[in-house]
């Protein structure tokens, strides 16, 4: 199977940022424009880009959608977007505007009949994205913690369709220290389907790592904060899954 890089861009008041483990109050501004960010990444060979608005995740409505639009028509990657997305709307908005994959998060676990209707309605164009905390779902931001435990929702949505999942654990999230892949390798082997990693990667090995998995089910890793802070860029990072296939 092939595995993908997914360089991100979180947005926060137009701005692109980081925050430590899911905190807005633990932020890093790395740059003013995301439109920006993302066309470096697509220059740098990148061919899907990983977006979330983390004002629309907080507030529970589209933000920053403008930048998410813009990279979808103007630059030739393929574009993901996550946050704010509660309604079959806001699906529509961005499919409309030529972005490939809406991530439906927060309502997956608030409304979860709601997500499974989208889900067979729209298809592959819909990723669930799952964000954990010692592996119950954490939504609204990362705000609440759930008792709903990540495998548990992701057969549920497996059974129903979803071809998708993007496994978060908070804990590594921003800390660049190392995936949690036995928690990611988990929920591909529960659900049967492909699951994209997120948080933790710091260095090139640690996607290497992930690649190993791919027969598995372990279909990419979404990076961000070691791009940002200059341990590797996106062109050194497509390399190494390439020299590991």
């Amino acid at each position: 199977m092939s595995f993908t890089i997914y360089p991100a861009i979180d947005m926060r008041g137009g701005k692109c940022v980081r925050l430590l483990q899911g905190d807005y109050d633990k932020e890093t501004v790395y740059g003013d424009s995301p439109f920006d960010m993302a066309k470096k990444f697509a220059n740098e060979g990148a061919d899907w880009i990983h977006m979330v608005d983390l004002d629309g995740a907080k507030d529970g409505k589209r933000v920053n959608d403008q930048y998410v639009i813009q990279a979808a028509r103007e630059l030739g990657a393929s574009v993901q977007i996550g946050g704010g997305i509660r309604t079959e709307e806001d699906i529509l908005h961005y499919l409309d505007n030529g972005v490939t994959r809406v991530i439906i998060g927060s309502i997956a676990v608030s409304n979860p009949e709601f997500a499974i209707e989208m889900i067979r309605k729209y298809g592959n164009v819909i990723a669930v994205g799952l964000d954990a905390k010692d592996g119950f779902v954490a939504t609204h931001g990362w705000l609440e913690t759930s008792e709903v435990r990540a495998v548990d929702l992701g057969r549920r949505f497996a059974d129903a369709g979803a071809e998708t999942f993007i496994f978060t654990d908070i804990a590594t999230d921003g800390m660049l220290s190392g995936p949690n892949i036995e928690a990611v390798r988990l929920l591909a082997g529960e659900t049967g389907k492909s699951v994209i990693a997120s948080g933790g990667v710091s260095q090139l090995a640690d996607l290497a790592k992930l690649r190993e998995y791919s027969s598995e089910g372990v279909a990419g890793a979404i990076v961000g904060k070691a791009i940002y802070e200059g341990r590797f860029t996106v062109a050194e990072a497509l390399k190494e899954v390439e020299e590991s296939c």
